[in-house]
């Protein structure tokens, strides 16, 4: 019985083949030229603490270049957080090898940034990335900041290069 369930359980994960890239989604009904201000918000921060810090710089270096502001503290017109999940992706497809390593596997990241109404804690914008990472500690930032780039160059008032 447990045999069985672990096919159906691997068909169905084989059949939903991971898409990697961003996803964007902002509220229809704001509008961010009038946002000015942000906030940061305790989220699902990295584990490690040299990865939350590239990562909350590289947000940062995005809003400033879309002309919103950082506070620290007192009133902003939108909180900042964001979540980070780390997985491993195993290609079905691919021919098993010999040894421990099985069949192709690969580190994927994902990093959602949400910037949400204060107060009402209305979600305003969503901003996903799901691609595979280095894990070698010297490439990471680049990786990040090549990710947050990507997110925000969907940013509603951004505009195309």
């Amino acid at each position: 019985m447990a045999g069985a369930l672990f096919i159906v359980l691997t068909a169905a994960a084989a059949a939903q083949m991971p898409k990697y890239g961003v996803t964007v989604k902002a509220d229809d009904k704001t509008d961010f030229s009038k946002l000015k201000t942000y906030k940061w918000e305790a989220g699902w921060k990295s584990y490690d603490k040299n990865i939350h810090q590239t990562i909350l710089d590289a947000v940062d270096r995005e809003l400033k270049e879309l002309g919103l502001e950082k506070r620290d503290s007192g009133a902003a017109d939108v909180m900042v957080t964001y979540a980070t999940v780390r997985r491993t992706d195993v290609d079905l497809k691919s021919k098993p090898s010999q040894g421990e390593a099985g069949r192709k596997q690969y580190d994927v990241g994902s990093l959602v940034v949400l910037m949400l109404e204060p107060g009402t804690r209305k979600e305003l914008f969503r901003a996903r990335v799901d691609k595979p990472i280095e894990v070698d500690v010297a490439k990471v930032q680049a990786v990040i900041d090549e990710a947050v780039r990507e997110m925000f160059a969907k940013y509603p008032t951004r505009k195309s290069d």
